[in-house]
């Protein structure tokens, strides 16, 4: 068994790990009601964004768009959110999974979304579109219309034939889903010809550039929404995490408190004995 000091200095290092984890949980669930208001907020826009789309393309026949041209996807373009830091539970490993099959088979690239998919892809020499959005914490509303830009300019060009985006997916405190959602080409159902519902908006200049014109504000869009998902799965995953820890770190106090017992009561066992064996002798 150890000595009673081994025991005492590891007490004291699991309660200094259990302050951590404890201010931890705190932190993030601080933070979580911020995230979740955020997602909350930006439900309603990419939902209007998509009705909007939905509407276009069912009503109309006649025009077409690059947008919702399908081909032969040679090559996927994968956005994919990840966090900035650890110690979140599965959160970061279940996204990459998720990736993982989903591309499995294809050629593909990434643009990534934080910290940790920034290094896990580089580590695993993916190509990259660009490493630019590093710190999914600090990104905004701006930088979600540069990445659609910027995608949008790749998809029209050819440079990849399919765009989706993988992040996970707030449920609850306790459950976040790890997602892979296909954005572009847009999929929606279209009329057969002759069958088209009459289209009550009339379009300036018309459907089809209102239409392409719409496109890069709905990735961006979905690009925000599922960041702001991201993010506050991320706080719920390393809370869920965390207080886990906590508990655990508990229990291991709770053990190390009985072994030092024990030992303290077996040192003072083997004092008494020997100064009762030590009375014996000399009154021998």
């Amino acid at each position: 068994m150890a000595s009673m000091k081994d025991i005492k200095l590891r007490i004291k290092s699991v309660e200094s790990t259990m302050q951590i984890t404890k201010a931890m949980e705190l932190v993030a669930s601080s933070k979580l009601r911020r995230a979740k208001e955020r997602v909350e907020h930006s439900r309603p826009y990419f939902e209007t964004l998509y009705r909007t789309l939905y509407d276009i393309a069912a009503a109309n026949t006649e025009f077409q768009s690059p947008y919702l041209t399908k081909r032969e996807q040679k090559k996927v373009c994968y956005i994919v959110i990840a966090g900035d830091r650890g110690l979140a539970g599965g959160y970061n490993s279940n996204m990459f999974k998720a990736v993982a099959a989903d591309a499995e088979g294809k050629d593909y690239c990434v643009l990534p979304i934080g910290k940790k998919a920034v290094e896990y892809y580089q580590h695993r020499g993916v190509p990259l579109v660009t490493d630019a959005f590093g710190i999914v914490g600090d990104l905004s509303v701006s930088d979600s219309f540069e990445i659609s830009r910027m995608v949008c300019e790749k998809f029209l060009k050819g440079e990849f034939d399919a765009i989706k985006i993988g992040f996970t997916q707030f449920v609850s405190m306790l459950t976040q889903t790890a997602t892979v959602l296909p954005v572009l080409p847009y999929d929606a159902p279209r009329p057969e010809r002759g069958k088209a519902r009459r289209e009550l908006i009339l379009y300036e200049p018309n459907s089809e550039a209102v239409f392409d014109a719409i496109i890069p504000e709905y990735l961006a869009g979905v690009v925000y929404g599922a960041m702001c998902e991201s993010v506050a799965s991320e706080l719920g995953a390393r809370r869920t995490a965390m207080d886990s820890a906590t508990k655990n770190a508990g229990e291991m106090i709770s053990s190390l408190n009985l072994y030092y017992n024990r030992a303290r009561q077996a040192a003072i066992t083997q004092e008494i004995t020997e100064i009762v064996a030590g009375a014996d002798g000399a009154n021998g």
